[in-house]
């Protein structure tokens, strides 16, 4: 047996659907890291640890349960914990719970590696990537979110549906907040070096009815199972993973953007760094408009928590 380290990626929140899903994704990807799993209900991280680890005998990756301190001393940090917005909550006091909750977190990891990468799959995620950067003190580029990556994946399938062409060879984002003010990026959609709108299978398609459909597809899968895990821990876990082996993957996940002034769900390039480069997409006029009016929305909810 190798007597090099494992590096160590900790799931914050571990003990719920989403963290067991990432751990898990982790382990199934075949990813030789240490896998922890770290909730404050220390005994369902303990069973979600226990149950994962019996998949990791035919895989380089181990899970088991960890501490808050483990955690901070972490290569990669993904938190998945957070409160849920209930029926009726403005979310302005569903920012001020998880204010709360991801405050404590940080404050629970201390002192963090200085060289850790913080991942937030908490929602409403922008806002909580920046709060998550602020309450840590690590450098922007090394606290990154999911963002729209799951969204955009869902866009890539429904895409395949109707052009016969793979989705992995579909290059088409949903961008902006991840939420009510994601909007699809059409203009820099492209298959095979072309326009996607170009494609044959593509004239005629209603673009606003796949839009709608992607919106309405985490809405159904709560409505029919309670909640969604599986597609987002595996999504968490393809972004750890890059972090891990700095493989310059590009994703559209929630990245500071300097030329916006604020965090927002947006291509880049990441590696073991964190963020290694964040691109400027070519949009036109009515997706500018759009991406305007996600920026307003986060730095106006991020500006409570200076």
């Amino acid at each position: 047996m190798s007597t090099i380290p494992k590096q160590r990626v900790s799931i914050i929140g571990g003990g719920g659907n989403v963290g067991a899903a990432t751990a898990f994704a982790l382990i199934a990807k075949g990813v030789p890291a240490d896998v922890l799993v770290v909730d404050v209900v220390d005994k369902a991280a303990e069973g979600q640890a226990l149950d994962i680890s019996d998949a990791s005998f035919m895989m380089p990756g181990t899970c088991r349960k960890g501490s808050f301190k483990e955690a901070g001393q972490s290569d990669v940090i993904v938190v998945t914990a957070g409160a849920r917005q209930q029926p009726g909550e403005p979310r302005s006091n569903l920012i001020d719970r998880n204010y709360k909750i991801i405050k404590s977190i940080m404050d629970s990891l201390q002192p963090i590696k200085p060289t850790a990468k913080i991942l937030m799959v908490s929602n409403p995620v922008d806002v909580l990537t920046d709060i998550a950067q602020k309450t840590s003190g690590l450098p922007r580029k090394q606290v990154i979110g999911s963002g729209t990556y799951l969204d955009s994946g869902r866009l890539r399938n429904a895409l395949s549906e109707i052009t016969g062409v793979s989705a992995t060879s579909i290059h088409a984002y949903m961008l902006g907040e991840h939420g009510d003010n994601q909007f699809t990026a059409w203009s820099t959609a492209r298959i095979g070096g072309r326009s996607l709108l170009d494609h044959p299978k593509m004239q005629g398609i209603d673009l606003d009815k796949i839009y709608e459909k992607i919106q309405r597809k985490a809405y159904e899968i709560i409505d029919a199972k309670g909640s969604t895990y599986y597609g987002i821990g595996i999504c968490a876990a393809t972004i750890a993973e890059a972090l891990l082996n700095n493989t310059s993957q590009v994703f559209p996940v929630v990245n500071y953007v300097e030329s916006r002034g604020c965090y927002l769900s947006w291509p880049a390039a990441i590696g073991s760094d964190g963020v290694e480069q964040s691109f400027d997409a070519n949009l036109n006029a009515e997706e500018e408009k759009k991406l305007q009016k996600a920026v307003v929305a986060i730095k106006e909810a991020c500006s409570k928590y200076e």
